[in-house]
């Protein structure tokens, strides 16, 4: 492996920023983002999304690319000039659907442009955001030669190694998670490999192919996906049969070969995705997927399901729905994590203020400017001090568990709906 290694990572969010201070301990690394306002909170040793912590960011930081030139480090930087110097680049850039559910390949574009400009003879260039089966080969590389004007496999080299961060997760981190590579040649694809295994704990596993790399990622997540629907529509049947769902979880993982999924919101930058643009490869070809969009079908169907079953409970308490007040407890897309992309709670928020119910969302962990900007909505980060006639655990954040719950209802008969079956004095479960 050459000692002359400089990496660009280009885009510095949840996955970007981890891969580039882990790369940092080891390697120059030069950390690009479009967004100003990102890079000026990296720079003054933060990350709102609480993937590094302060202090591990102050030890690898560095302040210019002086001081790369003959040490590791980490700079942040909005100058895609800074990246020239490099020679292996890593794109982590995010891959959203749009209000049709069709993949927006727009930052992956962009960022294959920014490469091209500043790419050499002998450069490498891994993708790392989510695409279906593919889009590497196809999407991404006639961009960079075109731009660049260099051939792949004669000038640079291609790869694709598939993120798998899970943010919040502080067990499970990126060194501690196997790591997918692949490359454009057998040469590329050892070369790669090897780069990934100075920083993977874990080790690495070397796909045959770049697609079958881009596939594998794809389908940890569908798989997830589809299970958690299968789920979700069991506790909607056993709702109409008046049996509890969590009490019959708990009895059927009792056989050791029965997987332990939960009912739940499904949402993030992964799970409620993923899915979406393997049905468009499919769809493109030809076939239709219907078990992956059946799963994701029931899967966003719950925010309006849970919602209604909140208004049934308030209805049968004799309750009038005008100016209700409901508590919603979480807007992120999982516990413990600023994350709110993608995230489920919206729909139940949404159909609960279509109900004409006054919500109260209080989630200590999201960002109100952030969840103001993305859906339009207001929360607090503190408990409020008021009654409410519902209450709604959508997320299980830590300190919801501990909650005096009883300060916060309105009477006797306020509903506690909870999602995710963590409450015990829960008058509802999903």
């Amino acid at each position: 492996m050459s000692d002359n290694i400089k990496i660009g990572i280009i885009g510095l969010g949840y996955v970007g920023l981890p891969l580039g201070v882990e790369f940092a301990k080891k390697f120059p690394v030069i950390g690009f983002d479009i967004n100003k306002d990102r890079i000026l909170e990296l720079q003054s040793g933060n990350d709102s999304t609480l993937e590094v912590s302060q202090n591990v960011l102050k030890n690898v930081s560095v302040t210019s690319i002086k001081d790369l030139e003959n040490d590791n480090g980490f700079l942040a930087t909005y100058d895609k000039n800074d990246l020239s110097d490099c020679n292996f680049y890593i794109v982590t850039v995010p891959t959203p659907v749009d209000k049709f559910n069709r993949p927006i390949l727009t930052p992956l574009v962009k960022a294959s442009e920014t490469v091209g400009s500043v790419i050499k003879k002998g450069d490498y260039v891994v993708y790392e955001s989510t695409v279906y089966p593919g889009a590497t080969e196809e999407d991404c590389l006639p961009i960079l030669e075109k731009v660049s004007g260099l051939k792949l496999n004669k000038d640079f080299y291609l790869g694709y190694s598939p993120e798998r961060i899970n943010p919040g997760d502080k067990i499970r981190q990126l060194v501690d998670i196997v790591k997918i590579t692949s490359g454009s040649s057998e040469k590329a694809a050892k070369f790669i490999d090897n780069i990934y295994n100075t920083i993977i704990k874990a080790g690495t596993h070397l796909a045959s192919s770049i697609k079958v790399a881009e596939a594998a990622k794809v389908i940890e997540n569908s798989q997830r996906d589809i299970n958690i629907a299968f789920i979700n529509e069991q506790a909607k049947i056993f709702n109409l049969l008046g049996i509890d769902t969590q009490s019959v979880l708990e009895a059927a993982e009792t056989k050791w070969n029965f997987l332990p999924f939960k009912p739940g919101l499904v949402g993030g930058h992964c799970i409620g995705v993923d899915p979406y643009y393997m049905a468009q490869k499919a769809q493109e070809l030809g076939y239709t997927p219907n078990i992956l969009l059946s799963g994701r079908k029931i899967n966003e169907s719950m925010g309006t399901y849970v919602a209604e079953n909140i208004v049934m409970a308030m209805i049968k308490n004799g309750k009038a729905l005008k100016d209700q007040d409901v508590l919603v407890l979480g807007i992120t897309f999982k516990e413990n994590c600023p994350d709110i992309r993608n995230t489920g709670a919206v729909g139940v928020i949404d159909k609960l203020n279509e109900f004409g119910l006054n919500t109260t969302i209080y989630d200590p962990w999201a960002d109100k400017d952030e969840v103001k900007e993305e859906y339009n909505l207001e929360i607090i980060n503190t408990i409020p001090n008021s009654k409410f006639s519902a209450i709604a655990l959508l997320v299980s954040h830590s300190e919801f568990k501990s909650i005096d719950l009883n300060s916060l209802k309105a009477s006797d008969d306020t509903i506690i709906y909870d999602v995710k079956g963590v409450l015990p004095e829960a008058t509802h479960r999903l």
